[in-house]
């Protein structure tokens, strides 16, 4: 199935300024899954947060129609979006919310947009991953501008998918791992090592209290691996 090692990620690489019109980017590659995140702002907030006096962060996402061997139709020309689609989004939405103090970022609106370009599986992962490093890269660069206040930074969080293949508990699932995984696993975690979500389901066969765990370690060691790379890349362009 794979000669990767069941505990060992995929290369990861962080681009960022992968595109310069929007005011921040990057490109998250892991393995061959590859997602293009873009941060714009506005100066304002949904109606809902303006008494907070805060500001807003949401997340759009989608794969693009050549992300993957079968072309996938543009939500325009469905006339909606898909139910998976939606569901991936507000993931991302969710996690990315918990990185930041909303009430304390200053009045102004940030879309992270989830472009997938090509799929092999952890695409949602990878976009909260890159999500994170795109919402972190902006946030910097507003407040330099006086639109955004730092005192909303919380915690940097990152994301990885474990699963059981084969009875093994494994680390970072691509396609062919996912499509025979008996067990699918999305776990996002922030900088202390505390869970923001975990997403886990028991495709072909029920799995125990050991197995959880072994899967959550597993997950724990990716992500401080993937924290790595997103200070890189952050560093990177804020130098």
């Amino acid at each position: 199935m794979s000669a990767r090692p069941v505990d060992t990620l995929r290369p990861v690489t962080i681009t960022p300024d992968y595109v310069d019109a929007p005011i921040a980017s990057c490109l998250i590659e892991v393995g061959k899954t590859r997602v293009l995140c873009t941060a714009s702002y506005e100066d304002k907030v949904p109606s809902f947060r303006l008494a907070s006096g805060g500001g807003w962060l949401t997340a759009e996402y989608s794969m693009l129609p050549g992300s993957s061997p079968s072309r996938i139709r543009r939500a325009a020309s469905r006339g909606k979006l898909d139910g998976r689609s939606t569901e991936i989004q507000r993931l991302i939405g969710r996690s990315l919310r918990a990185a930041f103090d909303l009430d304390a970022m200053g009045p102004v609106s940030l879309w992270i947009d989830c472009d997938v370009i090509q799929a092999d599986g952890g695409t949602r992962t990878a976009s909260i991953t890159g999500g994170y490093v795109a919402a972190r890269i902006a946030l910097e660069r507003l407040a330099k501008r006086g639109k955004a206040n730092l005192a909303c930074l919380k915690s940097p969080i990152a994301a990885v998918s474990v699963g059981i293949v084969d009875g093994v508990p494994t680390l970072d699932l691509d396609y062919p791992l996912d499509s025979a995984a008996e067990v699918d696993m999305n776990v996002v975690m922030d900088g202390e090592g505390s869970f923001v979500e975990v997403q886990g389901t028991a495709e072909g066969a029920a799995f125990g209290r050991d197995e959880l765990d072994r899967l959550l370690d597993l997950a724990a060691s990716g992500i401080a691996e993937l924290r790595q790379a997103q200070d890189a890349a952050i560093a990177a362009a804020l130098a």
